[in-house]
C-alpha cells in the first residue's frame, strides 16, 4: 500500500508526526485482513491493538511517498503478532519498523474470540512465543 503525506500529518518539527506512522500501519493491516479474510471470519471477527512497539528510523516529510508493507508473524490463542515496514517509495529508504500485537474479538460480544484455523494459517506463521514485555507499575 502506499500513502501520500498530508499538510496534517507533518508535526512542529517538519516531519510526520509518530501518530500518523501507526495510523498507517493501522489502515495497511486492515487492507490486508479485507483482501484475504473469508467474508464468514470479516463478519464475526473484529481486532484490536493491544501493543505497538515503533522503531523511527528517518523521517518522513511533506509531500514524501511512502510504501507500506505489512507481513504477520506468531501467534498464541488471542495474541496475533504483526509486522509493519514503513519506506519512502522513490529511493525505499527505512522510515519505521512497527511490531503490533493484535487481539480477535467476537463482533456481537465484544469477547475475546477463538479464530479458526483458517483464519489462523491466513494471518500466523503458527505457534510461536508472542511476547508481551510486561512494565512495572
Amino acid at each position: 500500500m502506499t500513502v501520500r503525506v498530508k499538510p496534517e500529518d507533518i508535526d512542529p518539527l517538519g516531519h510526520v508526526n509518530n501518530v500518523v506512522y501507526l495510523r498507517w500501519a493501522q489502515e495497511v493491516a486492515v487492507a490486508h485482513w479485507q483482501a484475504h479474510a473469508p467474508a464468514e471470519a470479516q463478519a464475526r471477527l473484529v481486532w484490536v491493538v493491544l501493543r505497538h512497539e515503533v522503531d523511527y528510523k528517518h523521517p518522513a516529510r511533506p509531500g514524501d511517498t511512502v510504501k507500506l508493507r505489512t507481513w504477520v508473524g506468531a501467534a498464541s490463542r488471542f495474541r496475533f503478532e504483526r509486522f509493519t515496514e514503513m519506506t519512502r517509495a522513490p529511493d525505499g529508504r527505512l522510515l519505521a519498523h512497527v511490531r503490533t500485537l493484535w487481539c480477535p474479538l467476537d463482533r456481537a460480544t465484544g469477547r475475546l474470540a477463538e479464530v479458526g484455523s483458517e483464519v489462523r494459517s491466513l494471518f500466523s506463521t503458527g505457534a510461536g512465543p508472542v511476547r508481551v514485555q510486561r512494565e512495572p507499575v
